[in-house]
């Protein structure tokens, strides 16, 4: 359990100012010229040395990301470009942070940028959000005219930040179809390598980083890399925003520890799942690309990285989604399907195919309308899509469905068992 003087985001429920003024009074933006003045190396040393993870769902070493950079500019820009497309859906923890703590990313983006040598840095926020991206550069305003931001601040860093609304497309959210957005071209991902450490946007150095990640290391830096690691446990350390939804009695964003049992996750923050405990069929642990852990491997479960992987699923972001036992599973997954034929953007024969023809023949196992030789056909149809496409979305798609039939796949055939006994008149073409 956290403590409330653990905790990072202190206006995630927007309770508080959000202004400069409110976020100064809560210690942001507190010496940030000292964390500077002590170097680029000791900077990124100690971001290594927190432990932590990529919060956008990779769950990669930020500090190491970071490292990639160029030490010395060979005559082009370095950017830092922030993932702000927060589309995943069961995912809504960044939003919170855009309208409500926009000072933690603010102030993260020129320390990151200044880690890396870059003197611009792009926020890339979703389409659908308007408010959050109003707040978001109205918080900028506040810094530029405070002298923290601009080419000559309070700071001695020539630095700008640019706020970049997108169209809301899902698969912007994947960081190098995000780069080729930014840079007005159609959303789509690059073959690497090149990584963008080495030719990202414009062709030059870049990070792509998540809205949390970057939004934490201030705290982490001010505070110590050995504060954060002390929190959770080996190799999943720190604190982390989840988002919980679904069939629960409160759903809710919360700070809490890296490694919090699922259970007292859900009870503590969540109000428990509606109609009870034993009333709980399944969840997806970290947005809807994750494959689905059913209720009897919930009841010790633990919410980080390596919990997720025992259970062969995945923590993600942390958007959990509870589903009670008044769910249909087959049916929420072919809802699932649908979204990710519908975001993909066509450049991958697999996925471009694949995800369209999943999404049919997972809806019509949800009616019944199948046969059951085609479970394990559509299985292998999924591992024909993961990891032959050019970004993960391919992935993302087989996943949900690799757990449905992993776990569920005696629903699919009792469906397929009461069709056949009750066989429906087929529609008629029309002449």
């Amino acid at each position: 359990m956290l403590a409330d003087k653990d905790r990072i985001f202190t206006n995630l429920y927007g309770l508080q100012d959000f202004s400069l003024k409110g976020a100064m009074a809560r210690g942001h933006w507190d010496g940030t010229k000292g964390i500077l003045e002590k170097g680029r190396d000791w900077i990124i040393n100690e971001m290594k040395a927190s432990g932590l993870r990529g919060r956008g769902g990779a769950g990669f070493s930020t500090g190491l990301k970071w490292s990639f950079m160029p030490k010395q500019s060979d005559g082009r820009p370095h950017y830092l470009v922030v993932n702000a497309d927060e589309s995943e859906p069961g995912t809504c923890k960044d939003r919170e942070i855009l309208r409500n703590d926009p000072h933690t990313l603010i102030e993260g983006c020129l320390i990151a940028s200044f880690a890396m040598g870059a003197h611009a840095a792009y926020i890339y926020v979703r389409g659908e959000f308007i408010y959050e991206r109003k707040r978001l550069q109205q918080a900028i305003d506040e810094c530029y005219a405070a002298g923290l931001l601009g080419k000559s601040n309070i700071h001695d860093y020539p630095f700008d930040l640019y706020v970049h609304h997108g169209a809301g497309a899902y698969i912007c959210g994947e960081e190098t179809a995000l780069l080729e957005s930014l840079e007005g071209k159609k959303g789509m991902p690059r073959m690497k390598p090149p990584f963008p450490a080495n030719m990202g946007l414009y062709g030059c150095p870049t990070t792509v980083n998540n809205v949390e990640s970057i939004a934490v290391a201030p705290t982490i830096l001010r505070r110590g890399a050995s504060w954060f690691s002390s929190i959770g446990r080996p190799n999943n350390v720190g604190t982390k925003l989840y988002g919980i939804s679904g069939h629960v009695n409160r759903p809710c964003v919360v700070e809490d520890a890296m490694g919090i049992p699922f259970k007292e996750l859900i009870e503590k923050h969540g109000g428990g799942v509606r109609g009870g405990w034993d009333n709980l069929l399944a969840i997806i642990p970290g947005g809807a690309s994750c494959p689905v852990v059913p209720a009897e491997q919930c009841e010790d479960l633990i919410m980080d990285f390596d919990g997720l992987r025992a259970v062969k699923s995945s923590f993600g972001t942390a958007g959990v989604l509870v589903m009670d036992k008044s769910t249909d599973i087959v049916r929420a997954i072919a809802r699932i399907s649908y979204f990710f034929k519908h975001e993909s953007c066509g450049q991958c024969t697999p996925c471009r195919e694949g995800t369209g023809w999943m999404w049919r023949v997972v809806n019509r196992m949800a009616e019944g309308r199948a046969h059951k030789h085609e479970i394990d056909m559509l299985l292998e149809v999924t591992t024909q899509i993961e990891g032959h496409t050019i970004c993960a979305l391919g992935d993302a798609a087989a996943w949900p469905v690799q757990g449905l039939i992993r776990h569920y796949r005696h629903v699919i055939e009792e469906r397929i068992d009461q069709y056949s006994a009750n066989p429906h008149p087929q529609p008629v073409a029309a002449e």
